[in-house]
């Protein structure tokens, strides 16, 4: 592939990754502003290649699971699933909810790992390997609470705000208000958000801090139902997820392994 085309192929993908049932040639071609004959193409070496297959019922195009495998391969030769797999695992036992870990890459923010702590009712478990929302949830915060404000603000603004109905009703409606938020994540020491990244939903976040030059690497984060997530029980698993960022910091040379 060329350059441009390789271009072409990485936005596609990066698109079709938040389609969940799957996209209509017609409507990648629009999205893509391309015309549909060369998107055609385009999907039909990436079905050749392995990264896209077409659903046989509706004719959609869907990804397969060859970037999974290919993610979770660098996670295994770098080192990193099993350093911090176990930390993981232990902060979901004693929280009860889902524990993430995410890596700063660039100016962007992903969830790489996981440990699920709920064994009964509601369980909060979004994809892995999505970018963080920066500005409402607990992860983004806690990354740019860590960087001056000019900075914090332009990556975040970089990103987006989306739309209101895309996230929950007391995220952070502007600059100045996310502002706040940071310097209140600074003071604390971790972030806290609820009803914010998504109605119903309350998240911790924690930077995850390199010692070696005290860069934030990436966060770990505990997140669930805000009903059973209260400030109550926030308090009683704070120490476990601080404790856990502590241990995580010695990965910090493996999660330089994605800054490069």
């Amino acid at each position: 592939m060329s350059a441009g085309l390789v271009g072409r192929a990485l936005g596609v993908l990066e698109h079709m990754a938040d389609e969940r049932g799957g996209v209509s040639l017609q409507a990648l071609a629009d999205r893509r502003q391309m015309p549909v004959a060369s998107m055609h193409r385009l999907l039909a070496e990436l079905s050749q290649l392995g990264y896209v297959r077409q659903l046989r019922d509706n004719q959609r195009y869907v990804l397969t699971t060859k970037l999974i495998s290919l993610g979770f391969q660098c996670l295994s030769a770098n080192g990193l699933a099993d350093m911090v797999q176990p930390v993981l695992d232990n902060l979901a036992r004693i929280s009860r909810e889902l524990v993430r870990l995410a890596v700063v890459d660039d100016e962007r923010l992903t969830w790489v790992a996981k440990a699920q702590g709920a064994v009964a009712g509601l369980r909060y478990d979004p994809d892995m390997g999505r970018e963080a929302k920066l500005f409402c949830t607990a992860s983004g915060q806690a990354w740019l609470s860590s960087l001056p404000d000019a900075e914090a603000l332009r990556i975040a603004t970089k990103q987006g705000f989306g739309k209101p109905e895309d996230h929950g009703t007391r995220a952070p409606k502007d600059t100045t208000e996310l502002l706040n938020c940071l310097r209140e994540t600074r003071s604390r020491g971790y972030a806290v958000v609820v009803d914010s990244a998504a109605v119903g939903t309350a998240a911790l976040g924690a930077a995850i801090v390199r010692p070696t030059d005290r860069v934030v690497v990436g966060t770990v984060s505990i997140a669930g139902p805000s009903a059973r997530l209260d400030s109550r029980r926030m308090a009683e698993i704070t120490p476990a997820l601080l404790h856990a960022a502590a241990e995580l910091a010695p990965a910090g040379q493996f999660i330089e392994f994605f800054q490069q």
